[in-house]
């Protein structure tokens, strides 16, 4: 697959590793938000669904996505996945570094408490965590596809997924 336009980017699934070894898994929900479970580094199991973000086309075939979390985290990620590679850059609050497993759980439904965290614990300085990824898994899951990121992560999930054991024909998931 080709990507040139954001119509091309939205409703796709990756995932990716980034050089320090961190496995994430990430989806263009629709053209303002974004849902992603991560695997691996210093908040592996942490997911989030629903997350609002700015979605845009930089050039042909490359795109970026920017967001701030509920945690006080910002996120800004670069796509190429033409080339299958990626750049990202993480500013990771202070009480995140120093509590990383406060943030280790399904967002979305601990909301309160990411904001109490972010108000109780210290912002500054910022961990910047700015690295390449290779990408490893592109799929087409279609636009506001709720089977793509359903579930907490669980060892050998990303290997399930790009071995075809994850989703069906149809992007839905196999086991429920």
């Amino acid at each position: 697959m080709i990507f040139k336009d954001l119509s091309d980017f939205l409703g796709t699934h990756f995932i990716y590793t980034y050089d320090n070894g961190w496995e994430y898994e990430w989806y263009a929900k629709n053209d303002h938000t974004v849902d992603y479970r991560i695997h691996g580094g210093m908040v592996a199991g942490r997911w989030v669904k629903d997350q609002q973000a700015d979605i845009v086309k930089l050039t042909d075939g490359v795109f970026k996505v920017t967001w701030t979390e509920p945690t006080g985290t910002d996120v800004a990620l670069d796509f190429m996945p033409n080339e299958n590679k990626m750049h990202g850059t993480i500013f990771f609050p202070k009480w995140v570094q120093d509590k990383p497993e406060i943030t280790v759980c399904f967002q979305n439904e601990h909301l309160d408490l990411m904001k109490e965290s972010r108000e109780k614990y210290e912002t500054y300085p910022k961990y910047l965590v700015p690295e390449f990824a290779q990408i490893t898994y592109i799929g087409k899951a279609g636009l506001d596809n709720k089977d793509v990121i359903a579930e907490a992560p669980y060892a050998g999930m990303t290997n399930d997924i790009r071995e075809g054991k994850y989703f069906d024909a149809n992007y839905h998931r196999l086991k429920k």
